[in-house]
């Protein structure tokens, strides 16, 4: 399948914004698109008791859009144990033609990085030949790198504390050489390799295939000293006999930079002008390796795909869309100022609700929406209408929500009857979630305004919530820059409005509503719809001043 598309609505969604994402998202996974509803905050009250009542998983939340590694096309990881020869490492890096593997635990947690460079430099490094006893290479590695034979002794019994010996004087003169724990090249000469257990080497190693006297097997045997065979010659043992120490004794441990499939690709091309290596490893949250990237994948990243629903500006949409790419947008509100580097899919219609678009589309594609979905739909049409009451409600909405009502199995007038109860109610809430409940941000004529709504029942007394509502809205005010800042207290029975505002500008909402005001607060009769009576009647007072 593609690449996830991100389907989400505006930031302090309402009920119309989630139910239109979570089935919008339910008609592109029915076509093949592999979408995915995500919301920009917390769920109100009625939200909840909508999808709760339908049976509906809320959807996740986005913070941002922004390009992240996990957005870029990395190299694969190969990890590998630690106990593993840089012989074989180096094969491996041949045969996939790379020049950095992973070296990881048992549950693939990075521990560090083998490159060429490391393996070279090792290898370069020839006059250590203490390397098999500083690393403690294991019996294996060194049998594997020899392709060699065991003819006595076990990992026990390998206790090599010394250096490597090649065994090429007489045997009379080796003595000096070869010391306790040292490990003995030699050829097929018997007197060689007893000269060599005799002078107490721990490992015994015969090249050219040569076969080795039962006598020569058994004083090793009382000797404890390992003793193998190889079909190489002895120059070629000696060189490749380096090549079986463990990986884990040369990767790059300390001062690793890497980063998480989380960070940010601009923090990571920062990062990387500050160092010079040639590909950097990836990890997620628990330390396990997805990757490497180098400054080539930064070129060649992918912008993660979004569909934005129920807005179009930019101050209500998710954070980082500049760096994500836009390919729909579906909305009935006013045009904004989002854009896009190429024509895209754009949906607005004059109807109170994106539910009642979203449902259209449905039924224009010839598929039927599930009860659940068809529940979800008909509920947010009859919240952004305010149950046909708004004045952006319309004929389409209407016969929109009857089909979706029966698909459901839902009464209209009871289910938005328990439907605005259960969200309207304020106790319990401070003032900060009352305001953010459903805000929105405009900049209009210059100015920066912040409109909140909320609905009730007309059935709470507020005063005590009006006091700290101005309070907290003079703090957002001075903290943001806001040049009036407003909260709309929409009575969902009486069909009007209180408004709260703070701000420099307090004479625009008498202009506006051509009504009396107070210190911060009028009464608006009528008023119900932001966007069809509030946002114009602010736009043409500015206009007129």
């Amino acid at each position: 399948m593609d690449s996830v598309v991100y389907i989400t609505g505006h930031q302090n969604p309402d009920t119309d914004s989630i139910c239109s994402v979570i089935a919008y998202a339910e008609l592109k996974k029915k076509i093949g698109v592999n979408a995915v509803p995500r919301c920009l905050g917390e769920l109100s009250r009625e939200t909840s008791f909508v999808l709760n009542h339908f049976g509906v998983e809320p959807p996740e939340l986005l913070d941002t859009v922004k390009t992240q590694v996990s957005d870029l096309n990395m190299d694969s990881a190969l990890p590998v144990s630690p106990e593993i020869s840089i012989k074989t490492a180096w094969s491996l890096m041949r045969k996939n033609n790379i020049s950095t593997i992973a070296v990881v635990d048992e549950n693939e947690r990075l521990l560090g990085i083998v490159t060429l460079s490391n393996i070279t430099n090792k290898y370069m490094d020839a006059m250590d030949n203490n390397t098999i006893a500083s690393t403690k290479t294991s019996l294996r590695n060194i049998v594997e790198t020899l392709n060699a034979r065991l003819v006595c002794g076990t990992q026990e019994e390998f206790e090599t504390t010394g250096k490597v010996v090649v065994a090429a004087s007489h045997p009379n003169d080796m003595k000096p050489f070869i010391e306790k724990g040292d490990i003995v090249i030699a050829g097929n000469r018997s007197d060689s390799q007893s000269k060599a257990i005799e002078s107490g080497a721990n490992c015994l190693v015969v090249t050219c295939g040569g076969e080795i006297d039962p006598e020569i097997i058994e004083m090793a045997r009382g000797a404890k000293c390992v003793v193998m065979t190889t079909p190489v010659d002895t120059f070629t043992t000696a060189r490749l006999i380096n090549q079986s120490i463990p990986v884990g004794s040369i990767m790059t441990r300390d001062n690793l930079v890497k980063f998480n499939v989380d960070d940010f690709v601009n923090d990571v091309r920062e990062r990387m002008v500050k160092s010079r290596y040639r590909s950097y490893p990836v990890v997620d949250d628990n330390g396990r390796i997805k990757g490497f990237i180098s400054r080539y994948h930064l070129i060649s990243q992918r912008r993660k795909k979004v569909i934005l629903l129920d807005h179009n500006e930019k101050s209500q949409t998710v954070n980082g869309i500049d760096e994500a790419e836009i390919l729909e947008i579906i909305d009935h509100h006013r045009l904004g100022d989002i854009q896009t580097a190429s024509p895209i899919f754009f949906k607005n219609e004059p109807v109170g609700s994106t539910a009642t678009i979203i449902a259209n589309m449905y039924f224009d594609a010839g598929i039927k929406p599930t009860r659940s979905i068809a529940g979800v739909l008909c509920a947010a049409i009859l919240s952004d209408t305010i149950r046909f009451q708004s004045p952006t409600s319309t004929y389409v909405d209407r016969i929109t929500a009857d089909k979706l009502a029966e698909m459901s199995g839902i009464n209209i007038e009871e289910f938005a009857q328990a439907m605005f109860k259960a969200g309207s109610s304020l106790q319990g809430k401070t003032p900060e979630e009352i305001f953010h409940q459903d805000f929105k941000e405009y900049v209009l004529a210059m100015n920066k305004i912040g409109i909140g709504q909320v609905y009730t029942m007309g059935t709470e007394d507020l005063t005590d919530v009006r006091d700290s509502l101005i309070e907290f809205m003079e703090n957002l005010r001075n903290n943001r820059g806001y040049n009036l800042l407003m909260l709309f207290l929409t009575d969902v029975l009486k069909q009007g409005s209180e408004v709260l505002f703070v701000g420099d500008d307090k004479d625009l909402v008498a202009k506006a509503f051509g009504v009396s005001i107070g210190k911060n607060s009028a009464e608006l009769p009528g008023i119900v719809s932001r966007k069809k009576q509030i946002l114009p009647s602010i736009s043409f007072a500015l206009e007129r001043m």
